[in-house]
């Protein structure tokens, strides 16, 4: 009787064990966790841009930027490739010229893609985090985030299969002029920096409508 005793009491407790278990927690899907991605992104950057640099200008989020920035980790996403240009040849700065051809200034881009598991889903605050310490980690994209005349910004998330996609757009106007109502087509000039952009002085006759530096973290 006491065997029995013994035995009936260690599977109750195993089975008390096994009901107080709490089931595993699905993970929300990845698609719904972009938003809060993109916001979280926004606000590390300028945490971090104060640090590199305390007298930078803050940053605020512009619509067009957010839209053309959502377009590109989007495009990306849906092609799996992770460059300034797409399959087809459009830039961030071709499809800023095109939502709003009167624009004028300097953009500059940084370009990052992380992987996940099912299992592990998109850990917000993580992902963010990771893809700053890349960025971070790159002289282009660290000096994109550092300079301190960019005035306004946009970040774009999107995730397709295993990778989310983020691409991170700054500009600012460099205090050009407004461009004539019937001035010369726009044109897109690239850098290897923000500071090489800005220190080049307009040409007289035929000014340089966009200013691209760019750069890309895989």
């Amino acid at each position: 009787m006491l065997k029995r005793a013994l035995v009936l009491i260690c599977t109750l407790l195993a089975l008390a064990a096994c009901a107080t278990t709490p089931p595993r927690t699905a993970m929300p899907d990845p698609k719904s966790q972009m938003g809060a991605l993109e916001t979280r992104i926004a606000i590390l950057v300028e945490e971090q841009r104060h640090k590199l640099d305390p007298k930078a200008r803050p940053l605020a989020i512009d619509p067009e930027l957010a839209k053309i920035a959502r377009a590109r980790a989007a495009d990306m996403a849906a092609k799996n490739y992770l460059a300034h240009a797409g399959p087809n040849g459009d830039t961030s700065a071709s499809l800023l010229m095109k939502l709003d051809a009167k624009w004028q200034g300097l953009l500059g881009e940084n370009l990052a893609a992380q992987h996940y598991t099912k299992l592990g889903g998109v850990v917000v605050n993580d992902f963010a985090d990771r893809f700053l310490d890349e960025w971070l980690k790159s002289p282009p994209h660290r000096d994109n985030m550092a300079f301190a005349n960019y005035d306004r910004t946009g970040v774009g998330a999107a995730v397709n299969g295993d990778t989310v996609y983020v691409a991170l757009l700054f500009s600012t106007d460099l205090g050009l002029p407004p461009p004539p109502p019937e001035g010369p087509p726009s044109a897109v000039t690239s850098f290897e920096s923000p500071a090489q952009a800005s220190a080049l002085p307009p040409p007289s006759q035929s000014p340089i409508r966009l200013r691209g530096a760019v750069g890309a973290a895989q």
